[in-house]
């Protein structure tokens, strides 16, 4: 087997998910600052240690996609994140876009930057000790949008990215994210993430992507945040399946759902109602960043005093979603945590 189906593989294990620590640096602030913790390059380390160091964590947690800052750090000890992470039984992932930038002639449509400087990169976040990589498109659903062409310029940009880093030995995570803001229905959704599934799919096909050494980290089909009809687990689960084999090949090892701004016990909900369903071609994993880190900011604070009870509350969570993905989560575990 491949060395980056094997990476695939590993990471899709039974029971095991994706930890997302990869925030970039204006919207960890912005979280740091709702717990009234400072922002700075010490603080962002010393949370990150703590999230990565949390006890048996590797029990559900199979690999940790890490910010451009985080794997250039390292422990208080001095040992380099990366290198600590692969002790500690998890693998260490990396961040390669640079963000997504308006998409000219296009208002109020981006597309994500990067592409130019991906190759340098990507050999050096090798040498760094990455072992696989993500990249974020953003697609958002308004009034007109989106636009087939913005479409169609992601895809192309996650395929180029892929094809990149498959070339460089590291194993892609697609993450084509149809944004949950606005009011739209869950069938605006479904509809919108078909589409785009289907753009990004062929052309990673055209790119020669190689599907077996790859993972797709999607969107859950949900309406907007601001849509007055929210509909329960089972059927964001039913469309949300019948979306993913209508356009989603068998050759993909895994879809590394993102939690896209639901609550921590709504995504593990999801996930579960999904995995109850079952009878996919792929596993159903999660990649979660807020949902798996939004207790534990809370629960730590900024105060090393509290670095146990921030740790206790991650491993509650990922515990929950290990369970979810054996379709064995319910509510009642939410009052043990």
């Amino acid at each position: 087997m491949n060395e980056l189906e094997t990476m695939a593989k590993a990471l899709v294990a039974p029971g095991k998910g994706i930890l997302a620590a990869d925030e970039s640096l204006p919207t960890l602030e912005k979280r740091f600052a709702a717990s009234n913790v400072a922002c700075t390059e010490d603080s962002r380390r010393a949370y990150r240690e703590m999230l990565f160091a949390t006890p048996s964590l590797h029990r559900f947690i199979s690999g940790v996609i890490l910010h451009d800052e985080t794997i250039r750090q390292c422990t208080k000890e001095g040992v380099a994140f990366p290198e600590w992470i692969t002790k500690l039984g998890m693998i260490p992932g990396i961040k390669v876009d640079l963000g997504a930038k308006p998409l000219p002639r296009f208002p109020k449509e981006r597309v994500t930057q990067g592409l130019d400087t991906l190759a340098d990169r990507l050999a050096e976040y090798k040498q760094l000790g990455a072992r696989f990589t993500k990249w974020r498109a953003v697609i958002e659903i308004g009034d007109g949008l989106p636009t087939s062409f913005a479409i169609a310029a992601n895809a192309q940009a996650l395929a180029r990215y892929a094809a990149l880093s498959q070339e460089a030995g590291l194993m892609p995570m697609v993450e084509p994210e149809v944004l949950m803001t606005g009011n739209h229905t869950i069938e605006h959704c479904y509809e919108v993430t078909a589409a785009t599934l289907r753009s990004v799919f062929d052309a990673l096909m055209d790119h020669r992507v190689v599907l077996e050494q790859m993972l797709l980290r999607p969107n859950m089909i949900v309406p907007g945040l601001n849509c007055p009809d929210q509909p329960g687990p089972d059927e964001v689960a039913r469309k949300t399946l019948h979306c993913l084999r209508r356009v989603v090949p068998a050759a993909v090892p895994g879809v590394m759902f993102l939690s896209g701004g639901q609550t921590p016990e709504r995504a593990t909900a999801h996930l579960h109602a999904m995995n109850v369903i079952g009878r996919t071609p792929w596993e159903l994993s999660f990649s979660f960043a807020r949902a798996l880190q939004e207790p534990v900011l809370k629960a730590w604070g900024g105060d090393e005093a509290k670095t146990s009870a921030g740790q206790k509350a991650l491993y509650h969570r990922a515990k929950c979603n290990c369970a979810a993905r054996y379709a064995k989560y319910a509510r009642d575990m939410e009052r043990q945590g």
